[in-house]
This record gives C-alpha cells, structure tokens and sequence, in this order.
C-alpha cells in the first residue's frame, strides 16, 4: 500500500511538472516580452529622460503587458490614467494636509472613490489608490510626483509598441485546440463502439467518466479563440489574419455542442452496457465509421483555410453517414434506439462545425424508417 502511494505521488509529481512547463512554454513570448519591455523602460526613463531611480517606468511596462493578449491597450489606458489620477490627487492633498496615517486613509479613499464615480477598471481603480499612497509616503520632494507620472507614460508607451509585436502561435492555437477537440469526439465515438460490441460495464464505466472530464477542453478552447481575437485586434501586423481567426471563434459554440452530445451518446452506450441492453452491431459500426469521418474532419480542420474549404473536404463523408444511418435496422430495445438517434445528432452537430445552419444540418439527414 505504501510503496502504490509513493508511486502515485511520483507520477503526479512529473504530470504536474510537465504541465507546469507546458504553461510556461505556452506563455514564453509574453515572459519576454515583459522582460524587454521591462528594460527598455528603465532605460529610456532612466539614461534618457535623466530619472534617478524610475522603477514605475519598468512596472507600468510589465503590468500594461502582462502574460495575456487580451485587453493589453485597455491596460495601458488604465495604469496610465489610474497612476496619473492617484499622483494628481496625492500630490494636491499632499501639499494641503501634509503626510501620516490619517492622511493616507483619506487620499486612498478619495483616489478610489474619484475613479469608481468615473465608471473605470479595477486597474484603473488600483493604480489611482497605490500612486496616491507612493506620493503621500515615498515622495515628500517637490516635482517627484511629476517624475512618476512620466515614468508610467514611458512604461505605458514602451508596453504599446511592445503590445503590436505578437508572434503566430496565438493565431494559431485556436485551430490546434479545435482540431485536439475534434479528436477528443472521434476517440469517444470508436470508445462507444468499442463498448457496444464488447458490452462490458466496466470498460463503459471507464469511457463514460472520461467524457464527463472533457469540459476543460472547451475552455482551452475558448480561452485560445478568444486570445487569437485579442491579438488581431491589438496588432496593427496581423490584422489580415482576423478572419480566419474569427471563423475559428464562431465554431466554438457548435463544436461545444458536438462534445455534449459525444457526451450523452456515451451515457446511452454505458447504460445500455450496465443493464445488459442489445445493441444493433450496425450501430457500433456506424460509431467507427463516424469516428473515422471525424479525424478527418480534425485533419481537414488543421489544413483549411477557412470553412468554406473544410466543408469541400469534410461534408461528402457526413453526408453519406447521415443517409447510411437512415437505413439502419431499428430496434425495439428504447436504450438501442436512443443510441441511433444520438449518434444522428452527432452528425448534424459535426455538420455545423463545416458552417452549415441548425435547421440545415438536420433537414441535410433523411428520415429513418418508421
């Protein structure tokens, strides 16, 4: 028992490690970014602009920049307003009410309050109260507050010419975890038919909790389209690409609701495995053959271009699956039943991902027979 326990530990230990390099791997170019970023604003502030010590030049760079593509103009606005907020009003209070405890209570205060009646961002709201606080505590010289505000024009400038510099891999990674999604689907499917054919609760059991852990990939999903999104809008340099990009964010909702429905047909084909329900062998085989027209659709996806090019390539073989399986035998069983039109529901889901509409894909399916 002990030595399974180490095991276990060690196993999650070089998972977790992996994934940690993973996520950095993944966030490489931002890290650098800031670093750079980060430098050259101390530079400009300090060897250029003659600042003693301007550490808010290479704070306002990092933090106007961050580890995320979204919102970075957003970002840059709000640390460079909400720090000149906070220096305009700790300076003036500053002067009248001097510096101390109370003092402070009532700059942050009124430093919070000014940019909240002003409808801004928590940044925004963050930066006016910490630049109140450094003005009142850390800068009793005349001219110091100014100093700062320049510093974070500087950082804000320096992360702005920063923010037009994006590598393609957040432009692509949208496609490759809408492709990995795909995929996800075509190996549940196969999953499915393997469990019709085999009829073993155990392995159904096996397959049905390795669907219910699959909403993760939806948001990496999201996460990915929406980054992809950010960065076309934030980049003057690509630009071009925010078509395809946005093709590739339509296709989130529908791709969901293919994963949700692989989901529920796995639910059907374990119930129908724990209770010892006949299933058609037909259907298992219409299970593989989608599973197939699937990582097609996958390989197709990655290739691609836009949708129009993957409907060429992917809509024959769901086609030919969506009049195959109105042919099928029908079944009395219900549970053998409601597996069929699941997996017809599947193709009309698999059908939208090529652009077709809701009404579309399903009138695309000829009736089974009665």
């Amino acid at each position: 028992m002990q030595r399974d326990a180490v095991d276990l530990w060690v196993h999650r230990g070089r998972t977790s490690a992996r994934e940690r390099f993973i996520r950095w791997r993944s966030k490489r170019w931002a890290v650098a970014q800031c670093a750079i970023s980060a430098g050259v604003a101390w530079f400009l502030a300090h060897d250029v602009l003659g600042h003693p010590a301007p550490v808010f030049a290479s704070i306002a760079a990092v933090v106007s920049l961050g580890t995320s593509y979204g919102q970075r103009l957003r970002r840059v606005a709000e640390v460079t307003l909400g720090v000149a907020m906070g220096v305009l009003l700790g300076d003036i209070l500053v002067e009248v009410l001097g510096s101390g405890a109370w003092q402070i209570t009532l700059i942050v205060g009124l430093a919070m309050s000014a940019a909240l009646l002003l409808d801004a961002g928590v940044l925004f709201v963050n930066q006016a109260a910490v630049q109140s606080v450094f003005v009142a505590a850390l800068l009793p010289t005349p001219g110091a507050a100014l100093t700062r505000w320049t510093d974070a024009l500087v950082g804000g400038a320096v992360a702005l010419v920063a923010a037009t510099a994006v590598p393609a891999a957040p432009l692509r990674r949208p496609r490759e975890r809408a492709a990995v999604v795909i995929r996800k689907i075509a190996h549940l499917l196969r999953a499915a038919g393997d469990v019709m054919v085999e009829a073993d609760p155990i392995h159904a059991m096996s397959v049905l909790a390795e669907a219910r852990s699959t909403d993760g990939l939806i948001r990496e999903l999201q996460a990915a389209a929406d980054e992809g999104m950010a960065v076309v809008a934030s980049s003057p340099f690509r630009v071009r690409h925010k078509p395809s990009v946005r093709q590739m964010a339509e296709i989130v909702e529908p791709l969901d609701r293919a994963l949700r429905s692989t989901r529920v047909l796995v639910r059907q084909v374990a119930v129908a495995a724990y209770r010892g329900r006949p299933v058609p062998a037909s259907y298992a085989t219409l299970a593989f053959d989608l599973a197939e027209a699937t990582d097609m659709l996958a390989d197709e996806l990655v290739k691609a271009r836009n949708t129009s090019e993957l409907a060429e390539a992917a809509r024959p073989a769901l086609f030919a699956l969506g009049e195959a399986s109105s042919m099928l035998e029908r079944s009395q069983v219900m549970t053998a039943e409601g597996i069929l039109l699941q997996l017809r529901s599947v193709i009309v889901d698999l059908l939208q991902l090529t652009g077709m509409g809701q009404f579309e894909a399903t009138d695309a399916l000829p009736p089974p027979p009665s």
